[in-house]
């Protein structure tokens, strides 16, 4: 089993940044990829961005440019450091790992609200 643990979640203003962190823990050995996913009342949960164990990162077209996931194997640990953030970005950001997108495992949920 995989235990995915958020935080960074948080209310910012438009224009603001905000770090989302997520470690993991059990067996991470399976955990090649990683990523987040975020979703609002009445649509589906959507992939924002991920990466793999080589570093390989995937990203939503409304997030390129502004968004950067990062990993530490070291830490088995992933980040998503989210700049110049929009009232659009407002939703429930999940952490997500497995073989690949989407994994089997899932965090939380950390609630990230921006105002104007």
């Amino acid at each position: 089993q995989v235990q995915l643990v958020e935080s960074g979640g948080g209310l910012v203003q438009t224009g603001g940044s905000l770090r989302l962190s997520c470690a993991a823990s059990g067996s991470i050995f399976r955990l090649n990829a990683m990523g987040w996913y975020r979703q609002v009342p009445g649509k589906q949960r959507e992939l924002v961005a991920a990466i793999t164990s080589g570093g390989r990162t995937n990203y939503a077209d409304s997030v390129k440019g502004r968004f950067t996931i990062s990993r530490d194997n070291a830490k088995n640990t992933v980040y998503l450091q989210m700049n110049s953030l929009k009232r659009e970005d407002t939703a429930v950001y999940y952490c997500n790992a497995g073989t690949r997108m989407p994994g089997g495992y899932w965090g939380q949920g950390t609630q990230v609200t921006v105002s104007s």
